[in-house]
């Protein structure tokens, strides 16, 4: 086994801190989603850091707000007091970000102008970089879309924001793992471990894709509709569920079959990684394989639940929040079964 050298440890400690921060960005986002919060700042500010100082910027910012749909079609008579509560949850998100970018930068140059970056580590922290300056003008992106006629912010594009926040997140994540765990591989060529890992693969990829259809959710707000489990509206198969034309329009438009997908396919993978988790457990006795597969089996039981309660108090912002955060905390999980998987 290769040991983790002093500089790896700081990178590691460094990267650790930037992940830490990115979950806090994707919850934060949730909650800015979840309270309605996204289309409170109507500009970018590239350069702006500060928030409105006394009585007569936080006026300014209002009549601004005021100018577009939200206010004039959802919020019209809104109080100033109310408008500064929305304002803070967008805002906050934004500043967040931007220290994510110091947070990340400043340490890279050091590291980097130090020379304590090992080969061929520096490409992919690049990357993680742009990466994240991409996600800043996606993010820019997805609030121009509620801007307009209607003041409902894109579904596809808060998919798209939440997806992209991921792959950055299992971008960091699995570079500290390469550097927690910096032994060589091992890929034996026994069939039944090469069958694991691809397994893996396609779990992840399906729980991906369960958590883009919870992007479609929140998008569309289908969680506030048929707050009942496992039946919806007293049926396995509710009503409207095809009521759009043409046919490919529902599992991304209609809020009916959008919240059914998302239950079938988190009722689906969750069973998927029950088993998982029950075969894994007794099928390897490496420590930390099966450390791995026993993460997997509790956050699965963890998110699994919140899911159901979530739905059924009406997605309450503490929940739906603590569900977004599951969601993550799960991917970690199986991440970390994938990457102690591809070092057997």
């Amino acid at each position: 086994m290769h040991e983790t050298s002093d500089n790896d440890r700081a990178i590691m400690r460094w990267l650790m801190v930037c992940l830490l921060l990115v979950f806090a960005m994707v919850i934060l986002g949730g909650v800015t989603r979840l309270t309605d919060s996204g289309l409170s700042m109507v500009t970018w500010h590239p350069t702006g850091m500060l928030p409105p100082l006394g009585e007569a910027q936080w006026q300014v910012e209002f009549d601004k707000y005021r100018q577009f749909p939200e206010y004039q079609k959802l919020n019209r008579g809104m109080s100033l007091d109310s408008f500064k509560s929305i304002y803070w949850f967008e805002y906050s998100h934004r500043m967040l970000g931007r220290l994510i970018g110091l947070v990340f930068l400043l340490p890279f140059l050091y590291f980097w102008l130090s020379r304590k970056i090992k080969p061929g580590l520096t490409p992919r922290l690049v990357a993680m970089f742009i990466l994240g300056g991409m996600q800043g003008l996606l993010g820019w992106y997805m609030v121009k879309s509620g801007l307009v006629s209607n003041p409902h912010v894109s579904q596809y594009r808060l998919t798209a924001h939440l997806l992209a926040a991921i792959l950055i997140y299992s971008f960091i994540l699995w570079t500290i793992f390469n550097l927690a765990f910096s032994e060589p591989y091992r890929r034996l060529a026994d069939s039944a471990v090469s069958g694991w890992r691809k397994t893996s693969l396609w779990l992840a990829a399906l729980l991906l894709l369960t958590i883009a259809s919870g992007g479609f959710v929140a998008g569309l707000e289908a969680g506030l509709i048929f707050n009942t489990f496992p039946l919806m509206g007293g049926k396995l198969i509710p009503e409207g569920i095809g009521a759009l034309s043409p046919w490919y329009l529902n599992p991304v438009e209609n809020m009916v079959t959008v919240q059914f997908d998302h239950r079938w396919l988190a009722m689906t993978t969750g069973v998927l990684l029950i088993i998982w988790y029950l075969r894994g457990r007794s099928s390897f006795d490496q420590p930390r394989l099966q450390r791995s597969f026993k993460l997997v089996g509790m956050m699965v039981i963890l998110q699994l639940g919140l899911g159901i309660a979530t739905l059924l108090m009406q997605v309450p912002v503490l929940l739906g929040a603590l569900h977004q955060a599951g969601a993550l905390l799960l991917f970690s999980a199986l991440l970390f079964n994938i990457h102690a998987l591809s070092r057997t």
